[in-house]
């Protein structure tokens, strides 16, 4: 086990930034969200979740696909480059892993997606365990240890020293290029074990880590789907998508072109299906109602996805949509309200 005191870290953002991108959590204005590392950035390792997950450094909010130039009749199509430069990713919690490893099964499927496989392959995470979970967190329910996350490099905060240790080919390489500022201490493993210790007596008091996943899954499409439930629960929703956009997970994306004055350039952008107009086609939408929309939201977390992906769900209990929300319509809301069955929702 390496460690790196907390004061020390700056030098270790440097060091790792001569060679290669670095996103880190910074607050600006009040909010803490993953950016490009710069010597003045308000780096803030403290904060538990950033607002939006870390997802866009794979997966970024819009990026350009290609641009078709017009010379004359002539048109040319010029594609977007593909990630070239390796780059690392500072600080994500073991959800937001997990969040990457849905979004590798719906990108890295057949037909792979070549910009997102880009930079899986150019990116390197360095996780950090969660110092002190709070009550809108529900990792463990899918299966998720906080306390010890899965990344190419895991890391924890114990008595103002970052512990570092190496999962990876990629984590080993990253490992040799800072290894000058780590310090090797065996005595830090046996604090991480009581730091990791801590973490879980934390998490079992949490009121949303014992929420029961049966009768989700795979098998229960008919159940859930034809569930009057649904009716009742859509009713105060805004459909104004903020669940879709912090979610470590969503991965529906629209593509559109604009006039750049000497040609048209197509991007795409995240979308989200709460909204009346995603997928809109000339002979309209398949989803007419809003309850329609806010069930298909549900269902492909807890049903579709575990159907087609082995049974891994696609939620990682990083409890944002629980926190933002306006209406408190929260995929929690949803499980409970289905265990009581139409008795007290959550």
């Amino acid at each position: 086990m390496y460690k790196i005191a907390k004061e020390n870290l700056s030098a270790l953002f440097q060091k790792i930034a001569e060679s290669q991108e670095l996103y880190l959590p910074i607050e600006n204005c009040g909010q803490v969200n993953y950016g490009v590392w710069t010597e003045d950035a308000d780096v803030n390792l403290d904060v538990l979740k950033t607002v939006k997950s870390p997802k866009d450094a794979f997966f970024p909010q819009s990026e350009n696909l290609y641009t078709v130039k017009r010379t004359g009749k002539k048109l040319s199509v010029e594609p977007e480059a593909l990630k070239e430069q390796k780059f690392v990713v500072f600080g994500m919690k073991a959800c937001d892993v997990q969040g990457v490893e849905v979004l590798d099964k719906v990108f890295l499927a057949e037909p792979v997606d070549t910009f997102y496989r880009a930079r899986r392959e150019h990116g390197t995470i360095v996780a950090m365990a969660c110092h002190e979970p709070e009550e809108t967190c529900f990792c463990k329910v899918f299966g998720i240890d906080c306390a010890d996350p899965k990344a190419d490099v895991a890391t924890w905060m114990v008595d103002g020293q970052l512990c570092w240790k190496a999962l990876t080919e990629k984590g080993e390489a990253l490992t040799e290029t800072v290894k000058e500022l780590l310090t090797e201490d065996a005595a830090m493993d046996e604090k991480v074990e009581a730091e990791k210790a801590t973490i879980h007596s934390i998490t079992e008091q949490l009121p949303y880590m014992a929420l029961s996943l049966e009768g989700w899954g795979g098998d229960a499409l008919d159940a859930k789907f034809n569930s009057p439930l649904w009716e009742e629960l859509h009713k105060p929703c805004l459909a104004c998508g903020t669940c879709t956009f912090v979610c470590p997970t969503c991965q529906c994306y629209d593509i559109k072109d604009y006039d750049t004055g000497h040609g048209v350039s197509r991007y795409r952008c995240w979308d989200s299906c709460m909204y009346s107009d995603f997928t809109m086609m000339a002979h309209g939408n398949n989803r007419t109602s809003q309850m329609q929309r806010y069930r298909q939201r549900f269902m492909h977390k807890l049903v579709y996805f575990p159907a087609n992906n082995d049974g891994m769900f696609s939620c990682v209990g990083c409890g944002r949509c629980v926190e933002k929300c306006p209406q408190s319509l929260n995929i929690v809301k949803v499980i409970k309200a289905f265990a009581n069955q139409g008795g007290e929702n959550a």
